[in-house]
């Protein structure tokens, strides 16, 4: 599974003039969509005014950086996807990469298609971007990102011609299919879903999966297929959503400055010489990493090569130095301000404050349970003589206070009432930029910084080109009347909130093992939500359920994030890195039941 993470080297050959181009674009729009929340909050404050239309330009800015960074992830081969094949045999691979490839392309032109007829019908209505722009022209970005994709998802089918003109036989077959179908089209929508699960399982990326499940069954139903960039576009342009990828850029620069290697620091000065004490460090400081970045892939990527040897070195066995990296690397998950909590608030209409409270109890529990284990399994890892030394922790503190505050800097801006989601969300990249580039100056404004914006650009258009196709799906679920059919059912059936949350917990780990947890929280969400409030459950609480499971799924074997991306970044095997991490996933999973049947460790900090 590629996850879009850092690269751990700026040594890449210089891009040409198109690539140039592009990265260039990410930069600037990333640069506004910074500045403009930042200028809003300081002309309110001193002027009692604002920037008139700037939060319309931020929302449209996303859609801008969504399509952009799909096109630059295409472009470096790094779209999101659930399979890397590597269960097949060498002499295989190159053709299930054509497959998968040249599938992958006609589901993405059709996507194309699907935003042109969008697009056309916007062009109709009339509306207006800002005075004197109409909005359409605004919204071609949606079949121009999709159709750089298609072309680039083509033109990788093969190294050689040769395979790439057979590519682009299938694609126009597959597109012909699905445009002048010779058959009944809901008598195609099995076959079809059966090819698109195949290309899935070959490495089709999950925006493929997603929007190719969306379009068939749109076909099938003799639907529009323009409904799904119309979702697309909804979603995108949320209010809220710009705060999705500010908190990415934020964690970007953290992760590509030192702040890693001053975190470690400070943990094992702090902790280190209690028995136990780097696992607690370990515990600590990857839920304190992944709550700022958002993902569990980048803290394992940054942090896993510095703490392995950390733990091993403090006398902990390979095995369980392995199983508490990749374990700890998903802790943070329920702590602001991560991004899965904003967007599970944005689909479930809740108050993202309310997420981030409501997360905080639990998000201690696990992090208290899996340190509990390290001190259990590391019975013998630090020596007797092993002492505190109050100099070495308060010079750790004092070199790491920039990054130690950034929590401060963001859920204060958030939480005091004067600055919106966004606008905190563009106060801490600031933060982050200013501690790393200017502080620190670890990173170089001409040299790292356009690298590290065009990298954080890649991961943000990957994860909302996912979810911009979920909701397309999520779309056509809700009218087929499935919610509705799921919560007349569990009236019928499920008379206990209890039995539901247990068979809630079943489903929702099967789902985190399988499903990237932003599409999952699209998808999933809006079926869940109405059962749950019709039994009474807090929407907060549930979100906080779905959440944990999702942070336990990381695990799941075989195909959990955390064991591909710990046996990837530790040059351990998948069947090495599954039986270090059970042990932590019986201790993570006792977690999340706890969360799930003790309501009030999410609730009673709540207003």
């Amino acid at each position: 599974m590629h996850t879009g993470a850092p690269r751990e080297s700026s040594d890449e050959p210089r891009p040409t003039f198109w690539p140039r181009s592009e990265n260039l674009l990410m930069i600037l729009a990333l640069t506004v969509m910074v500045t403009l929340p930042v200028l809003e909050i300081i002309l309110r404050a001193g002027w009692k005014t604002g920037l008139e239309g700037s939060s319309t330009i931020v929302q449209h800015l996303t859609l801008i950086v969504g399509m952009l960074g799909g096109a630059l992830a295409a472009r470096e081969s790094r779209l999101l996807s659930l399979s890397t094949v590597t269960f097949l045999p060498e002499s295989w691979k190159k053709h299930t990469h054509w497959f998968s490839q040249s599938f992958s392309a006609a589901i993405t032109l059709l996507l194309c298609v699907a935003s042109v007829q969008f697009v056309q019908a916007e062009r109709e209505g009339g509306d207006t971007f800002i005075p004197g722009v109409p909005l359409w022209i605004i919204q071609t970005v949606l079949p121009i990102g999709f159709g750089i994709i298609a072309l680039r998802l083509a033109y990788r089918t093969s190294p050689k011609w040769s395979g790439r003109f057979a590519g682009l036989a299938l694609i126009a077959a597959t597109v012909a299919i699905g445009v002048w179908s010779p058959w009944p089209p809901e008598n195609m929508v099995w076959p079809a879903m059966v090819v698109l699960f195949v290309a899935t399982v070959l490495g089709a990326p999950v925006f493929v999966t997603l929007g190719g499940a969306g379009l068939i069954l749109f076909w099938g139903a003799d639907q529009p297929i323009a409904a799904l960039p119309v979702e697309h576009y909804r979603l995108v342009t949320n209010p809220a959503l710009p705060s999705l990828p500010l908190f990415t850029l934020a964690g970007y620069f953290m992760a590509e400055g030192g702040a890693s290697r001053r975190l470690v620091r400070v943990f094992q000065a702090v902790v280190g010489s209690l028995r136990g004490g780097p696992a607690i460090a370990t515990a600590l400081l990857c839920a304190f990493f992944t709550s700022l970045t958002g993902g569990s892939g980048v803290t394992i990527l940054a942090l896993g090569g510095l703490l392995m040897p950390v733990l091993v070195a403090a006398k902990y066995s390979e095995r369980d130095a392995l199983g508490l990296v990749t374990g700890a690397g998903s802790l943070g998950i329920l702590l602001p301000p991560c991004l899965p909590v904003i967007l599970y608030a944005i689909i479930a209409k809740v108050g993202i404050k309310e997420m981030f409270i409501g997360g905080l109890l639990p998000g201690l529990l696990l992090i208290a349970m899996t340190a509990a284990w390290g001190i259990w399994a590391g019975r013998k890892s630090v020596s007797p003589n092993a002492k505190f030394n109050l100099a070495d922790a308060r010079a750790a503190i004092w070199e790491a206070k920039w990054e130690l505050l950034l929590p401060v800097v963001s859920l204060g801006t958030l939480f005091s009432g004067w600055a919106t989601p966004v606008e905190a969300a563009a106060v801490t990249a600031l933060y982050a930029f200013f501690v790393e580039v200017i502080v620190h100056r670890d990173l170089k404004i001409v040299r790292d910084c356009p690298r590290v914006l065009t990298e954080a650009g890649m991961l943000i258009g990957g994860i909302l080109l996912i979810l911009g196709v979920a909701l397309g799906l999520t779309n056509y679920l809700i009218d087929a009347q499935v919610p509705d059919a799921l919560a007349a059912w569990a009236a019928l059936h499920v008379h206990s909130r209890w039995a539901f949350l247990l068979g809630l917990n079943l489903v929702l780990l099967l789902v985190g093992g399988l499903i990237e947890i932003y599409a999952a929280i699209v998808v999933v969400v809006p079926l869940i939500v109405p059962i749950g409030v019709s039994l009474g459950l807090n929407p907060v609480h549930l979100g906080i359920i779905f959440l944990a499971n999702m942070e336990l799924g990381f695990l799941m074997p075989p195909v959990g994030l955390n064991l591909l991306l710990a046996s990837s970044r530790l040059k351990k095997t998948m069947g090495e890195t599954i039986r270090a991490v059970l042990p932590l996933l019986i201790v993570m999973l006792i977690g999340v039941l706890l969360i799930t049947y003790v309501p009030a460790l999410t609730t009673a900090l709540l207003p």
